[in-house]
């Protein structure tokens, strides 16, 4: 088992896959190398840029266990969200097994979840697993907040190492890095085009989708921030691939993103209209000419 981590790029794994929902393990295994040798500090490996909810339970387990024999020492992060905790807590004990450095967990989603029953939720699949966990916060995704008390009474009991921020409420961050110092977990931001300012904050890194496509410009941006260097250079670059990507339904801008950059993407896991197949298409055009006009390869 890979050390937890604490700090640094992570990016959010793509996963793709064929038209019958099959992992594509040689486009995985070249991008897996393709972030190494950009120095990411890790993987997210089934988080919402890597669509795990469209991916059956057995897939998801084959995904990790693939993940890290083909990421060459890189760590695995790996989501083990459900609305099921049995599912959750199977999967939590098939990273464990896989030798994932760590598992990340979302609150369930649909119905409503008091803050105890986040918490009694958290704590079984912390136990299933045995390994460093980062919560995951995206309220607008899951329909339920995980509030500060909730992670402070979780890293009372388990082996909180982190929690990822995603979504509109950026001033969390904030109550976020205060509690990490004081109970000593790391924060992550999933803001990639305000990784300078997240840092700036306190952030020790992000957990994002544009280091599928864009990771030398995250740790260019991360290693300035550590030196005292200008970042602007990176940051345009990925504020202007945030613009662009806003032109089409997340995840399908990151897919547009990987057919830009040059990779398998795979096939679409979700039903798209003729009309969102144009726009994914006029969209990896223009990250294409993005890509090329900053020297990228």
């Amino acid at each position: 088992m890979s050390e937890p981590i604490r700090r640094g790029v992570i990016a959010a794994l793509w996963t793709p896959t064929d038209a019958a929902g099959r992992l594509i393990e040689t486009a995985l295994a070249d991008h897996l190398s393709f972030l190494r040798s950009a120095k990411v500090h890790g993987v997210l490996a089934l988080g919402s840029t890597g669509e795990f909810v469209h991916l059956a339970e057995a897939d998801r387990i084959h995904l990790l266990q693939k993940a890290v024999e083909l990421g060459g020492g890189l760590p695995v992060l790996a989501n083990v969200s459900d609305v099921s905790p049995a599912v959750a807590c199977r999967i939590a004990k098939a990273a464990a097994d896989a030798g994932c450095a760590g598992i990340a967990v979302l609150p369930p989603w649909y119905f409503p979840l008091s803050q105890d029953d986040q918490l009694e939720f958290f704590l079984r699949v912390a136990d299933a697993a045995d390994l460093p966990v980062c919560l995951y916060n995206f309220p607008e995704r899951t329909g339920n907040r995980i509030a500060l008390g909730t992670i402070a009474a979780f890293g009372a009991r388990a082996r909180l190492v982190a929690v990822k921020q995603s979504g509109a409420e950026w001033a969390y961050h904030q109550d976020l890095i205060a509690l990490g110092r004081e109970k000593d977990f790391s924060v992550f931001t999933g803001a990639d085009t305000r990784f300078a300012e997240a840092l700036a904050l306190g952030c020790s890194g992000c957990i994002s989708g544009l280091a599928n496509v864009l990771p030398e410009a995250l740790v260019e941006v991360f290693e300035a921030s550590a030196s005292g260097a200008d970042s602007s250079v990176p940051m345009s670059l990925l504020q202007r691939a945030g613009t662009l990507c806003g032109s089409v339904d997340f995840p399908l801008d990151v897919a547009a993103a990987m057919r830009a950059r040059g990779f398998e993407a795979g096939e679409p896991k979700q039903a798209i209209s003729a009309e969102t197949a144009v726009k994914c298409a006029q969209l990896t055009h223009d990250l294409r000419l993005l890509f090329q006009g900053a020297g990228l390869p």
